[in-house]
């Protein structure tokens, strides 16, 4: 299964035990996975989205601890199509079925159905519980999570624009930054930050996940930190050897159209030095002359070396 499926499963037996957290977590389930609708005789019929069932589960777990109702998804009840998602009907009737519509605002106080042009109702949400409990739920819902060993992205993919706002302020009310984009016919609400997504995770109350993303985090950290010291220490060899084999041309150069018998004692002890050790750094070199040498000092010697070789080429 996928980190962000893992993360749904984590969420789905999150359940808030106070009643008005409840209400937040089915408004959001109805919100961004539901429809609503209401025949000439009064009668409600609330459908949700037949997949993932997950969210059907988790609505049908909160309607019986908040109002103890026992229902199912009505298989004898034809599929509803909108928009290429499938609904099946999951709560019908007036009387219960009305408080339960009005206690998430679903419906207003003269019964008429909120669109999703109205928003997230904030009376829903004005507790920090509150707000925990509807974003974990909208992520049960709309949301996904990339793979954190692979790359860092959390996303909430909204069919509303004003409902893609709510959302962004609502995670903003936690410190954590938030964007959206247009992306087709989605207003998506995104978090790039490694920090941020551990951040809402630990929102959310997915404890489990927001540890399993922070090892694949540290593992990444460390594998970039290694690569990169590795990168460097090769970088720094092949400079090394580069150098290397440019003296020992020059040094080559020397002997054959100048004569080491020409050089200075001091160039013509260094110049037998590194062709006598040509993997040698200029360290090492120093240390092979009498007496020794800084590496400043070898390469100092070896510029003046590769000088007279320019000089005699020139």
């Amino acid at each position: 299964m996928s980190f962000s499926g893992d993360v749904k499963n984590e969420l789905e037996k999150q359940v808030a035990s106070a009643r008005h957290c409840q209400l937040a977590e089915l408004s959001a389930i109805l919100i961004n996975a539901g429809l609503v609708e209401r025949d000439q005789a009064g009668v409600y019929t609330v459908y949700l989205q037949e997949e993932p069932g997950k969210v059907s589960r988790k609505f049908f777990t909160i309607l019986k601890k908040a109002y103890n109702i026992d229902t199912d998804v009505r298989v004898d009840m034809p599929r509803k199509i909108v928009s290429g998602k499938v609904y099946r009907n999951v709560l019908s009737g007036k009387d219960e079925t009305e408080a339960v519509l009005k206690a998430i605002h679903a419906i207003d106080d003269d019964g008429n159905i909120r669109g999703p042009e109205e928003g997230v109702s904030q009376r829903l949400v004005m507790k920090s519980c509150c707000k925990r409990a509807f974003l974990r739920d909208t992520f049960m819902c709309i949301g996904s999570i990339s793979d954190p060993s692979k790359s860092y992205h959390m996303e909430f993919a909204c069919a509303n624009k004003i409902i893609a706002g709510d959302i962004r302020q609502i995670i903003d009310s936690f410190g954590i930054d938030a964007r959206i984009i247009q992306r087709k016919k989605y207003y998506v609400v995104y978090i790039k930050e490694s920090t941020s997504i551990v951040d809402l995770l630990n929102v959310m109350e997915a404890p489990v996940s927001l540890m399993n993303m922070e090892n694949e985090r540290i593992v990444r950290e460390m594998r970039g930190a290694i690569n990169r010291r590795v990168n460097c220490e090769t970088a720094n060899i092949t400079k090394t050897v580069n150098a290397a084999s440019r003296q020992t041309t020059d040094i080559l150069y020397l002997r054959d159209h100048y004569g080491f018998e020409n050089l200075p004692e001091t160039l013509r002890d260094m110049a037998e030095a590194r062709l006598q050790y040509p993997d040698a750094t200029l360290l090492e070199l120093g240390k092979y002359l009498d007496p020794q040498v800084g590496k400043s000092g070898v390469n100092h010697r070896l510029r003046k070396l590769s000088e007279l070789a320019e000089k005699l080429r020139g």
